[in-house]
């Protein structure tokens, strides 16, 4: 029974949610591998240093969310990775489908109406937990969307490779998520951890991505 919105929760106190809340350390320590690929990358690439951060940022975010869930904690939590999906979808358009800033804007800008209306659309008439995870589906096809477009271009296939394999990490990481419900009766931890120990990995594969790139 999903009292407080995760399985694992079953109180009001800061450590109710122990593997939720350490499992954090995993987007951490992909921000900090991330941050040496960048150095050892020899150039000024600001924009993949800024994602990088914001992966650090997801991590303290989330980690408050899970021990201390509340209005501005969410907001911690749920910001961060809507501006790192977004803001990568339009370096992505940029860096690996080679198109104007101008373009990459629109195209962002189209890539979030869609979301917004597949969660607010399609996920309003799913069953929970699904419903909460329906607009993650935008950036799973978001992601093949990329990793296609990147086997059409010159030099691209590494770059699809990691996109790709980004992309089917990520839908086994939508799975769990979506699954953390369901299995309370049978497993008091739930999955989500498992959500961001494989989500940690997604976000590694894509900053190794437009770093190399």
């Amino acid at each position: 029974m999903l009292s407080y919105g995760y399985c694992e929760r079953l109180s009001g106190a800061f450590w109710a949610e122990p593997w939720n809340a350490l499992t954090n350390g995993a987007f951490l320590l992909a921000a900090v591998a991330a941050f040496q690929l960048w150095r050892r990358s020899g150039g000024p690439d600001r924009p993949a240093l800024a994602l990088t951060l914001l992966v650090f940022v997801i991590g303290i975010g989330s980690f408050l969310y899970h021990t201390m869930p509340q209005g501005w904690t969410l907001a911690a939590d749920v910001v961060p990775i809507q501006l790192f999906a977004f803001s990568y979808f339009g370096l992505a358009l940029m860096r690996f489908c080679g198109l104007p800033w101008q373009a990459a804007v629109l195209g962002t800008f189209a890539f979030f109406t869609f979301a917004l209306l597949l969660s607010s659309g399609i996920g309003s008439l799913l069953p929970q937990p699904a419903r909460g995870s329906a607009g993650y589906a935008a950036f799973l096809l978001g992601l093949a969307g990329v990793a296609g477009a990147l086997l059409r271009r010159p030099g691209g296939r590494d770059t699809a490779r990691l996109v790709g394999l980004a992309g089917l990490v990520f839908a086994l990481s939508l799975a769990l998520r979506t699954l953390d419900g369901a299995l309370c009766n049978g497993w008091s931890m739930g999955t989500h951890w498992l959500w961001h120990l494989l989500n940690a990995a997604v976000l590694y594969l894509l900053l190794r991505a437009a770093i190399l790139r």
